[in-house]
């Protein structure tokens, strides 16, 4: 991982779109602070979309797309995307699965957060799972307290035997059924909202994450940043790039250069 200061300035040139994870990447200690907002305004003042990728749910993801200053989001690691239109005043939502089979998959998740319950007893259900269509969030760090990395990997474990898929943030154990991710809802909603293909236009695209379910989009988009608590985990494909400070501050830093890079700072 190299230092953002020396990101080609080129390359920052080039960037039309940024994609975003949310916890501890846009946020910091759980809180979303003003500046996160304000640069977020700032990029789309600049005429550079943003669109947050995360593992939150459904019900957050609602009022993401229709309060935050972004065009789209992706969330519960890919299981959908909304995008909201302001004028027509109508959401867009386009899912990986259908109702039937989204339906399907919960009564499964059912019998594996029994089984996690029995078997990791420290371990908690995310708060957030009345809101969430798709999978299952086993809280590991969030409103319990810290689990050891053996105990976070035995409820990996527990939803690969039950032939679910699993991936860890810095705050959960998310685990669902089906092949898709974060990067395959993306390819999805870049071009349906943006007309953009992530292969051929992969040099307009900066992607910024900060933990593991993070790497596949790390790996595909050549322009990938972690904010520096990326490094308290490792990863199988990190980022490109990393900034000087963690979370929220990270994310500004990177901002910053990338408008900087512009000669376009706007004041709004």
């Amino acid at each position: 991982m190299k230092p953002i200061a020396q990101f080609p300035v080129q390359q920052l040139k080039n960037i039309r779109y940024l994609l975003t994870d949310i916890d501890d990447t846009l946020t910091r200690d759980g809180l979303l602070p003003a500046a996160s907002l304000y640069a977020m305004e700032q990029l789309s003042a600049a005429g550079i979309a943003v669109v947050p990728i995360t593992g939150r749910p459904a019900g957050w993801c609602d009022h993401i797309a229709r309060m935050w200053p972004v065009n789209a989001v992706v969330g519960e690691n890919g299981a959908f995307y909304f995008s909201y239109d302001r004028k027509k005043r109508r959401m867009h939502q386009v899912f990986a699965k259908n109702d039937k089979e989204r339906g399907e998959d919960r009564r499964r998740l059912e019998k594996i957060r029994q089984r996690i319950h029995q078997e990791v007893p420290g371990a908690g259900i995310a708060s957030d799972q009345n809101y969430r269509i798709a999978d299952l969030a086993i809280d590991f760090c969030e409103d319990v307290s810290p689990l050891p990395e053996d105990e976070v990997l035995k409820i990996v474990r527990l939803f690969e035997e039950a032939g679910a898929t699993a991936k860890i943030s810095s705050i959960h154990v998310n685990g669902w059924f089906g092949k898709y991710d974060k990067l395959s809802m993306t390819e999805i909603c870049l071009q349906d909202v943006f007309g953009v293909d992530i292969h051929t236009d992969n040099a307009t695209i900066v992607f910024m994450g900060d933990s593991p379910n993070d790497s596949p989009m790390f790996d595909f988009f050549e322009n990938s940043v972690g904010v520096a608590n990326v490094a308290d985990f490792d990863l199988p494909s990190p980022p490109a790039w990393i900034t000087k400070n963690r979370s929220a501050s990270g994310f500004k830093e990177f901002v910053d250069v990338l408008l900087g890079s512009k000669q376009f700072m706007p004041d709004i």
